[in-house]
């Protein structure tokens, strides 16, 4: 199904921002310090980035019951939430749904989104010839489903009732809409499709046979009842980003899964595990699956937790592999983790924690990438060492090496060995002293100038008097964005390193806005114009197009009035850090996982959530986007953007 866009062009006068105003709004943001500074750039010598490679006409800020792109542009409705995998399953009725049909449908909130090509000469488990492909046209969609919200699935809940009053069918429908999903899609005639049927076509749930591996495999804190060897767990909640690696494999994020468990920490015997447990939100009040399936309970498992937080890797190209959680990325609520690679080096990995006063992290390998052999390759997250950053004062950085008996992670501090570091991943960062953060979400490198970019969303408990160099804003609002410039070496940039520079790349929020603690910086040049639309607030998903054009997606902007969405900037060059409105999602909807094929024709965006807002619920919902199908509720959905005339998205 094809939907097509009919707003018309901004023709609001830009906001000139000269470079005199963007440092007076950074002054007043960052008081006496001087690391966050907006700069030209990390030095990238490409000069193919400017406003010519960003032609779209630009959409408004709007706040209505549909999606929004630029004229010229169409959007196919490729994937809603219960949509079938199968040539069998028919048509999707809500009423019916069971935890079995669930199994064989499209879940739930859907996140991010990774596009890994289909060569058309191989065939399932030949994941080697598969990952070398560039081809556009043909591939599987691979995609999170974060949670579930069963007032806006089920008939009869209010978003209070259903917290603690969720029906054991409800929760067992739940669990199997929670997770991840591997869809053959290809591109028609008629627009995008799934392929119905492909033997690629996967769930994977809370019911999915998963391996730990890694540092902390087979400690005593990851033991149940159920699993004495510590090495074996069903399942994987909380999906929200991920990455790809250049081996073929997926890796996807567990983050906010403490929701998932009830139960009074304080309860629990062992003092260690009730301290972790409120750590992560574990309390009485929470979901009720404890009482449907037992492992939730913290006072029947008290270990279970441990068994989440982690970051999961597997095999799109095999739908017989198994999926693994890679302990050496740590546990904490993960946003994401995105590799870098470059042949005879380690592989580096970048992540954050989404939390407030959380950390931004990086792992690096123990043995070094060798293209084309992947079975060497696909062991090389399972070994290394995991880092937090220090951001300090006048741009200067330190990953900080979270190792068992270094520093004062040490039998004294509370550390057996180097499992309890992985897993108290939290309190060995703070204890070395990283920087917390303003919810670090999405950190990606990007491919063209190779520095790495992080999105800050917001932190609104930051009280005044604890900024600090990279978080300069007491109650951010609007969230911000970092550059992080590894050193250079041999002509290239070093990631491995220990050391690194950082930039304030933007502040979000508005331009304009009358309180200067919280008014946006965008750009660099003088003048350096965005309309009226360019701004945003709550950068949370980032992707990188094929000429180095950050993609930015929001969540949060209904707070300033306007939907969430997508804004394309260039990260080098006249444009740098000038965004411009390309997308707009449906009322209460978040926009994430935005990922380009790679000839840059197709954008692949998530819808989640849309309809989610005070008083909206499965019968009386605010709007029945995407269907308008007085029959069918709201439904989280994946679109397939492409420009009319077939050229690059976005240019």
């Amino acid at each position: 199904m094809t939907r097509r866009n009919d707003e018309a062009e901004a023709t609001e006068a830009p906001v000139s921002l000269t470079r005199r105003t963007l440092f007076k709004a950074l002054g007043a943001a960052t008081a006496a310090t001087t690391g966050a500074s907006l700069l030209p750039g990390c030095g990238a010598k490409s000069s193919d980035q400017g406003a010519e490679n960003l032609g779209f006409a630009e959409i408004p800020h709007a706040l209505d019951f549909r999606h929004h792109l630029p004229e010229g542009y169409s959007a196919d409705l490729l994937l809603r939430w219960g949509d079938p995998l199968d040539a069998f399953a028919g048509s999707f009725v809500p009423e019916k749904l069971d935890a079995k049909e669930q199994a064989r449908r499209f879940g739930y909130n859907n996140d991010f989104i990774a596009f890994m090509p289909l060569d058309p000469d191989a065939g399932p488990g030949e994941g080697d010839r598969h990952c070398q492909s560039q081809n556009s046209a043909r591939g599987l969609l691979c995609v999170n489903h974060e949670y579930t919200q069963p007032h806006l699935m089920f008939a009869g809940y209010t978003e209070a009732s259903s917290v603690r009053g969720t029906s054991d069918a409800h929760i067992a429908v739940e669990q199997q809409a929670c997770g991840h999903s591997v869809v053959e899609i290809e591109q028609t005639s008629d627009g995008w499709q799934p392929v119905l049927g492909s033997p690629y076509n996967r769930r994977i749930t809370l019911t999915t046979a998963m391996e730990i591996v890694g540092a902390a495999a087979g400690d005593k804190r990851l033991q149940t009842s159920e699993d004495s060897s510590g090495t074996q767990v069903f399942g994987t909640v909380g999906n929200c980003a991920g990455g790809k690696t250049p081996w073929g494999t997926v890796l996807i994020a567990e983050e906010g899964f403490g929701g998932a468990f009830q139960g009074d920490p304080d309860n629990v015997a062992d003092e260690v595990e009730a301290r972790n447990h409120h750590a992560f939100g574990i309390e009485e009040g929470n979901r009720n699956w404890g009482d449907y399936d037992r492992r939730f309970d913290i006072t029947v498992e008290p270990n279970e937790p441990n068994r989440f937080g982690w970051m999961v890797e597997y095999d799109p190209y095999d739908p017989e592999s198994k999926p693994r959680k890679l302990t050496g990325l740590g546990r904490f609520e993960h946003e994401g983790f995105t590799v870098v690679s470059k042949p005879g080096e380690p592989v580096v990995a970048y992540g954050g924690d989404d939390d407030e006063h959380q950390f931004v992290y990086r792992f690096v390998s123990s043995d070094v990438y060798r293209p084309g052999e992947n079975d060497h390759n696909r062991q090389l997250l399972t070994a290394g060492t995991l880092y937090a950053g220090q951001f300090r004062e006048g741009g200067a950085g330190t990953w900080l090496p979270l190792v068992f008996g270094q520093g004062p992670l040490t039998p004294e501090n509370g550390f057996r060995n180097q499992a309890d570091v992985l897993i108290d991943c939290r309190r060995a960062a703070t204890l070395l002293g990283a920087t917390p953060m303003d919810r670090p979400e999405d950190v990606e490198t990007n491919p063209v100038n190779d520095c790495t970019y992080v999105m800050l969303t917001k932190n609104k408990k930051r009280q005044a008097g604890d900024e600090n160099p990279a978080n300069p804003r007491a109650r951010n609002t609007a969230g911000h964005v970092l550059e992080i410039v590894p050193p250079g070496r041999n002509g290239l940039r070093d990631h491995a390193n220990d050391t690194f520079h950082w930039n304030t790349f933007l502040l979000g929020g508005n331009p304009n806005a009358e309180d200067p603690a919280e008014r946006g910086a965008y750009g660099q040049q003088q003048p350096a114009n965005i309309s009226t639309h360019g701004w945003f607030a709550n950068p949370d998903n980032v992707a990188f197009d094929g000429l180095g054009n950050m993609w930015i997606a929001t969540d949060g902007c209904e707070d300033f009035g306007f939907h969430d969405g997508l804004w394309a900037m260039a990260t080098e060059g006249e444009r740098r850090a000038a965004p411009k409105h390309f997308f707009g999602c449906p009322q209460g909807g978040e926009i994430c996982g935005p990922e380009f094929t790679p000839d840059g024709k197709t954008l692949f965006v998530a819808v989640q959530h849309p309809a989610d807002a005070d008083n909206s619920t499965f019968d009386t919902p605010l709007h029945r986007w995407p269907d308008n199908d007085p029959q069918l509720p709201p439904r989280p959905s994946v679109l397939a953007i492409r420009r009319d005339d077939g050229g690059s998205v976005g240019s």
